[in-house]
């Protein structure tokens, strides 16, 4: 039997329609679409929080047959003020994604999300079901207590001591037992060279563990001071409100919300980040949808097997939905 040749990226492929959308506090929202003007309709969520849309992921689309919304959320990227933490919340960004909606002139629409991406496209999915025509989702996060410690805690540090000790590096030793709510003080605080090294620290860490090719496969943005400011600064802001969720396991218990909305489910075998029993446990939790654990890859969306799967499923829910390749 001869295996399946591996997929990789669709070419580039340049947006023809952007702009800035206010959605109240004083937020706009950069977005921007790509692909078919008659294509299935898609939003694309990206990780963090406080991450940003990158040309790359359009390219996990046939543009022929997708009409793809790509956006930055609050307080990120091109979206405006930078780095705000003000009325940045879980619900605030579900909102956002309704205006992106209705702003598309769209009914529903596949949602396609990665890491943080994958938290809030759950959550978008469980408060609007009647939206979402298939959920997308890559490196599954469900924002538990359980995976916090994991990460900052003790876990993760298990296998990246050297990480772990550049992580907790700017951190007294008296305040290591919560180093959620001791980096989001620093990253709050006043004190400009404090919050600097604060966020340089944090986004080290997320960026030696993102990947099996190690440091060396961490994105340039993470060698950007101001994109690692708004990125330390969002996610402490999240993490130390537990996602804004009502109670831990929220999105998992409320999985029922979304029954007969297809689903597909790309976790690397080797992802530290986000260890592939948050997307077993999703995908017991929904009947039908499809899970690939890729074999060879981590949390990094660029790992070729995860960009395999992700694209094998887009395909496949591209001729579900009604777009059949040409």
């Amino acid at each position: 039997m001869h295996e399946q040749p591996r997929l990789s990226f669709y070419p580039p492929i340049e947006t023809d329609l952007s702009g800035w959308l206010p959605v109240g506090a004083g937020h706009e929202i950069y977005w921007e679409q790509v692909g078919a003007a008659d294509g299935v309709p898609a939003v694309v969520l990206h990780g963090g929080p406080g991450g940003g849309a990158n040309p790359w992921m359009r390219r996990y689309f046939d543009p022929a047959r997708w009409r793809v919304t790509l956006f930055d959320q609050r307080g990120c990227g091109r979206s405006r003020p930078f780095s705000s933490l003000d009325q940045n919340t879980t619900w605030d960004l579900v909102a956002d994604i309704e205006r992106l909606r209705e702003m598309a002139g769209v009914e529903k629409w596949a949602v396609f999300g990665g890491s943080w991406g994958s938290t809030l496209a759950l959550a978008y999915a469980e408060k609007h079901p009647e939206r979402v025509s298939a959920l997308i989702l890559r490196g599954v996060f469900l924002l538990t207590k359980e995976e916090m410690d994991w990460l900052y805690q003790d876990g993760a540090s298990r296998l990246f001591p050297d990480a772990y000790e550049r992580l907790v590096a700017p951190i007294p030793e008296d305040e290591r037992g919560d180093l959620i709510a001791a980096f989001h003080k620093r990253l709050t605080g006043d004190d400009p060279v404090v919050r600097s090294q604060a966020a340089r620290a944090w986004s080290q860490y997320e960026g030696d563990l993102l990947s099996i090719g190690g440091p060396a496969a961490r994105p340039p943005a993470f060698n950007d001071d101001a994109y690692v400011d708004a990125f330390a600064r969002i996610e402490a802001h999240y993490f130390i409100n537990n996602g804004f969720l009502e109670r831990d396991g929220q999105l998992l218990e409320d999985a029922h919300r979304l029954t007969g909305i297809p689903c597909w489910i790309v976790n690397g075998r080797y992802d530290v980040l986000t260890p592939p029993r948050a997307a077993w446990r999703l995908h017991a939790a929904l009947p039908g949808s499809k899970l690939v654990i890729a074999e060879d890859s981590g949390h990094a969306a660029s790992d070729p097997g995860i960009v395999d799967g992700l694209i094998r499923a887009t395909d496949e829910a591209a001729a579900q939905l009604g777009k059949i390749a040409p």
